[in-house]
C-alpha cells in the first residue's frame, strides 16, 4: 500500500534542544532536500512553525512540527520514534494567509503576507490616530490606541488574544479587528468581520504619530495607510496527530486549557 509521504526533509530552529532534535532524527529516518520532499518536519516552536509556513508558501508542502520550543501550540509533540506512521494518520488543517499592502510617506507600496496578524503599531510615545473603512465604507473616523491588528483564526489565540481579541474556532469565516490598548473611543472592543472583507486602516497624522506596519514578522515603518485581505489563492496545510489539530487546540483553549 503507497504511503502518503516518502519524502521527508527537517528543518530545524537554532536552539540547541531543537538542533539535538534534528540529528537524532536524521540519524533515523531518510531525508532529502525541502526542494525534493512532499512534506516538510520542522522543529522547534511556534515561531520556526511560522517561519516554515513563510518559507514554503506556495508550495503546496504539508509542514508537521514537533515541539521544540517554549509554547508549540502549532506543534505535536517531540518523538523519534514512528515518525512515518505519524505522519501517515496525521490530519489536514488548510488555513489562508492575509495579505497586506502598506503604503508608506513616501509614496511608495510595500506587500507582505501574515499567518497569524498584520499589526498596527504607534512609533512614539504618541498615541497612534486610525480610521478604519471596511469594503470601503468608513466604520469608525478616528481611533485612538497603541495600535489595532487584524487576526486570523489561526492567530487569534496570539498576539490577538493577549491583547483581549476573541478566539477563533478554526472554520469560522470570521476575522478578529481588534484595538491594542484603545483611549478613544474607550468602549470599541473591536469587531468580528466575515473573512471576505476588505479591511482599509488610514493613519491619522502620519508625520507627528507615526505608525509602523507589521505582517507577522514583517515590518514596515512610516507608514500612510494599510489595506488587509485574506488570501484565497494560499493554502498553507498544517499536519497534527489526531486529536490534537488545530481546531480542537482553539476549542481547549477556550476553557483555558
Amino acid at each position: 500500500m503507497a504511503r502518503r509521504f516518502n519524502h521527508v526533509a527537517f528543518v530545524a530552529s537554532p536552539a540547541p534542544e531543537a538542533q539535538n532534535a534534528l540529528q537524532a532524527l536524521q540519524a533515523r529516518y531518510p531525508t532529502v532536500d525541502p526542494t525534493e520532499a512532499d512534506v516538510i518536519v520542522a522543529l522547534g516552536g511556534d515561531g520556526l512553525m511560522l517561519r516554515s509556513l513563510h518559507r514554503f508558501m506556495g508550495t503546496a508542502k504539508p509542514i508537521y512540527g514537533m515541539n521544540k520550543g517554549t509554547v508549540g501550540f502549532l506543534m505535536n509533540e517531540f518523538r523519534e520514534d514512528d515518525l512515518f506512521e505519524r505522519l501517515e494518520n496525521s490530519l489536514r488543517s488548510v488555513v489562508h494567509p492575509l495579505l497586506m499592502v502598506a503604503r508608506d510617506l513616501s509614496g511608495q507600496s510595500h506587500t507582505a503576507r501574515a499567518i497569524n496578524e498584520v499589526s498596527m503599531l504607534r512609533q512614539t510615545y504618541q498615541a497612534a490616530k486610525l480610521r478604519i473603512s471596511i469594503d470601503s465604507q468608513v466604520r469608525l473616523k478616528e481611533l485612538s490606541a497603541d495600535g489595532i491588528l487584524v487576526a486570523t483564526p489561526a492567530g487569534s489565540t496570539a498576539y490577538n488574544l493577549s491583547v483581549n481579541g476573541p478566539i477563533l474556532p478554526l472554520n469560522a469565516p470570521l476575522l478578529a479587528l481588534t484595538p491594542i490598548s484603545a483611549f478613544r473611543p474607550r468602549h470599541w472592543r473591536g469587531a468580528l468581520l466575515p473573512d471576505y472583507a476588505r479591511i482599509e486602516i488610514e493613519v491619522l497624522e502620519p508625520k507627528e504619530r507615526p505608525v509602523s506596519a507589521v505582517a507577522d514578522h514583517t515590518e514596515f515603518r512610516d507608514v500612510s495607510s494599510v489595506h488587509v485581505a485574506m488570501d484565497r489563492s494560499v493554502d498553507l496545510v498544517l499536519l497534527h496527530d489526531p486529536g490534537h489539530g488545530l481546531d480542537e487546540r482553539i476549542l481547549r483553549e477556550q476553557f483555558g486549557h
